[in-house]
């Protein structure tokens, strides 16, 4: 019977745990003499160091978790976002103090599973832009005040980035613009900002936030269909305030295709006399702009001969060191490839590349003549001139880098942000401060206000709670306490929720015990869910578009999923087939071709259905070596009782949608059918509503893979992020369609 209730416990214990693993986990409690409480938080792998003083229950983070740094005020403060929130540290060194107007664990915020919440930052450090969730599609869009957390918004019901974060601050700061539902405006720094007229007389025209550049001199770069204008800086802010943003710029090139910003992206040369242009992530071009151009189309080739560009790369980067020569960077899986293009009349020419690059992550440098590359395994300095490694800086993780200017690089790991010197051989180091703590807390002192110690690598060091971190030799720590004689503290555990445990108060002068973390608030629209298995899956029919993004996006978060493919696009597509097998995803059938049962073309038997899912078999194995699952479903779900039998008799199983997102309707079906085409934030919007009220065990997310044959605006699985981001913060665990289909 013991041994019975100790299992039970044990089985109890491991429910709760494995529940709450990306919960918010409370540890190193330690109490002062004078009701100062010291802690740590952990999420999802970020450690950060706390103290509250229990009188008034206020908050102050004392290190900074650097997932990513923003540089601004010319290099004299530094923005740090963690999950715990954003701090503003300056760069000569000092405590964290919280960004106000960001979601921050001291100002009550819950850490959200998922990406990180970016923000754009003013270069003058005065302003950032924030987008506040309201829905799990769209939010508002607002202007904070750096110096105060003052608050503005902007514009309402802005959908929430997938990969871009939708606003870009002009070089001067004095002008901002973003995007919003296809369409792209622009908003004026003024004294008083509550004389901000109506969005929809700032408009600037349709387009993403990958439509517009700021050049180097902050002139203003905007696509609108094949056309590309500029505007330039001395008449952008005049000119401009609340009139036609565009009635002061010109035309500087013509191109042969039309620019989409869904899929499109383009970089501006160092002296801004080319672009390159990423036309759907798979062709660059380089294109020549010239104000001063012949109008005849026949004068000269406005484009030199285009680079493609691997299937499935992603995270491309264009490094621009000359108007000649400039390096493309992509990863395809976890392999790194950087190629360098010298451009001579109208070639390319490889001059150079390096594969196989461990650190993912590189910037260059503002005059072009060095790269750092950082990651997991360090940071390495490379010429980027002549393209050869300097030196191997680091070897600790890494987890962001900025250039502070040509000379030194701010760069944070798990123990300290520091500037690092990389134009002297030695590589100086100026500690600017702590992000972890190995070790920490109270000075052995008679007085009654002890200083707080840490311990981060092999080094001490001391703060009174308020003043920059100071190294500190002979070291004497206080014995860990968890009571003093106003105040009792201990960890209780949770069975489920935001937290794994919550520190609780003893209040020993009066009648009550409470949590520290007891109004703490997630964002409402991230409702919680009793975990529930839900399957993701991606119909595949002809095209290849937004495979590599979806991939991406499911290798970040660690996913797997199911791709329904058909034999028609295996043909097509064969790295494409490839590559979802080995990123380790199941793959089903739907059929050798985009068959609709339901046309009366088509005379539906059992050989008929049998021979084509035997024969899409063996499209599949020949161009991957694999064999297919045997899940199926039929084109367009159309099916019926003698389809599905006759599926069954060779021992396939049929998968039907649980919720139709409806992202198949194209603009030509909307208007043949008179059905209303939703957009992609929509969308979502009503598949998380419906997930959430009806409670779907084991449901089934059907979501389109590639370009629709009718079109369309603006595509879900562009927001796959946004999605991922959802289903993971409302407690969904997606798996693939086998292990909901076989419970």
């Amino acid at each position: 019977m013991v041994k019975n209730r100790k299992s039970l416990f044990l089985f109890l214990y491991l429910v709760i745990f494995i529940f709450n693993l990306s919960a918010v986990n409370f540890n190193d409690l330690n109490l002062s003499s004078d009701d100062r409480l010291l802690f740590n938080a952990e999420f999802e792998k970020q450690k950060t160091l706390f103290i509250s003083r229990l009188t008034d229950m206020s908050m102050r983070q004392l290190t900074a978790f650097p997932e990513k740094l923003h540089l601004v005020d010319n290099g004299r403060m530094i923005l740090a976002l963690s999950r715990f929130g954003a701090v503003k540290i300056p760069a000569a060194g000092g405590l964290p103090e919280t960004l106000a107007g960001y979601p921050s664990f001291t100002q009550g915020d819950i850490p959200l599973k998922g990406r990180l919440q970016d923000i754009a930052a003013s270069a003058d450090g005065k302003w950032f832009l924030y987008i506040e969730p309201v829905t799990t599609g769209f939010g508002n869009l607002f202007l904070v005040n750096i110096s105060n957390g003052t608050k503005r918004i902007i514009s309402e019901r802005v959908e929430l980035p997938g990969s871009d974060f939708p606003a870009r601050w002009s070089p001067d700061s004095r002008l901002f613009v973003y995007s919003k539902g296809g369409r792209l405006f622009y908003v004026p720094i003024l004294d008083d900002t509550s004389m901000l007229i109506d969005e929809r007389f700032r408009m600037i025209g349709t387009g993403g936030i990958t439509s517009v550049l700021w050049g180097k001199f902050g002139d203003f770069y905007y696509f609108s269909g094949n056309t590309l204008y500029k505007v330039k800086n001395p008449e952008l802010f005049t000119r401009t305030v609340y009139g036609d943003f565009l009635s002061v710029g010109r035309v500087v090139a013509t191109l042969p295709f039309d620019f989409d910003s869904n899929f499109d992206r383009y970089w501006l040369a160092p002296d801004s006399n080319s672009i390159l242009v990423n036309k759907g992530t798979k062709n660059l071009f380089l294109f020549k702009l010239d104000d001063n151009r012949s109008k005849t189309s026949d004068s000269s080739t406005p484009f030199l001969p285009h680079i493609q560009i691997p299937f499935a790369a992603e995270y491309i980067e264009i490094m621009w060191s000359s108007s000649e020569t400039f390096t493309v960077s992509y990863f395809i899986g976890n392999q790194f490839t950087a190629v360098r293009y010298e451009s001579f009349g109208h070639t390319f020419t490889t001059y150079n590349n390096r594969q196989n690059v461990l650190l993912p992550n590189r910037v260059l440098s503002p005059d072009g003549t060095k790269i750092v590359f950082w990651g997991e395994n360090g940071i390495e300095l490379w010429d980027f001139i002549n393209w050869r490694l300097i030196q191997r800086i680091d070897n600790n993780e890494v987890y962001s880098c900025v250039w502070l200017n040509d000379r030194s690089i701010i760069t944070g790991n798990s123990r300290f942000i520091e500037e690092i010197n990389v134009s002297v051989s030695s590589y100086p180091r100026r500690k600017i401060a702590l992000s972890g703590a190995d070790e920490a807390g109270f000075e052995e002192t008679a007085g009654s206000h002890s200083r707080i110690l840490v311990k981060a690598g092999n080094e001490w060091y001391v703060s009174d709670g308020s003043s920059p971190w100071l190294s500190v030799n002979n070291v004497q720590l206080r014995q860990t306490t968890l009571a003093s004689d106003r105040f009792r503290v201990f960890l209780e555990p949770q069975a489920s929720g935001h937290f794994r445990n919550v520190p609780m108060v003893r209040n020993l002068q009066a009648t009550g015990t409470f949590s520290l973390v007891s109004n703490h608030k997630a964002n409402n629209i991230y409702t919680l869910v009793r975990q529930t298995q839900i399957a993701l899956c991606f119909d595949l029919y002809d095209d290849d578009t937004g495979l590599a993004q979806v991939l991406a996006a499911l290798r970040r978060f660690n996913i797997r999923v199911t791709f329904f493919l058909n034999g028609e696009f295996i043909r097509r597509n064969p790295a494409a087939a490839s590559a979802i097998t080995e990123a380790g995803h199941e793959t089903a059938s739907m059929f050798y071709a985009p068959v609709d049962f339901s046309d009366s073309r088509y005379r539906i038997t059992r050989e008929f259905i049998t021979h084509g899912l035997a024969r899409n078999e063996d499209e599949f194995y020949r161009a991957t070596g694999r064999e297919l699952s045997v899940l199926w479903h039929s084109p367009f779900y159309r099916s019926s009782n003698i389809i599905n039998e006759a599926a069954a008799s060779i021992g396939y199983r049929t998968v039907n949608r649980t919720i139709d997102p409806g992202d198949w309707v194209s603009r030509e079906d909307s208007l043949r059918h008179n059905l209303r085409q939703i957009p992609p934030a929509e969308m979502l919007d009503q598949l998380m509503q419906q997930l959430n009220q009806k409670r779907h065990p084991g449901a089934i997310v059907p979501i389109r893979l590639g370009l629709l044959p009718g079109s369309r605006d603006e595509y879900l699985f562009q927001r796959i992020d946004v999605l991922l981001d959802a289903l993971i913060r409302c407690g969904y665990e997606i798996v693939p369609v086998s292990a909901v289909i076989n419970r």
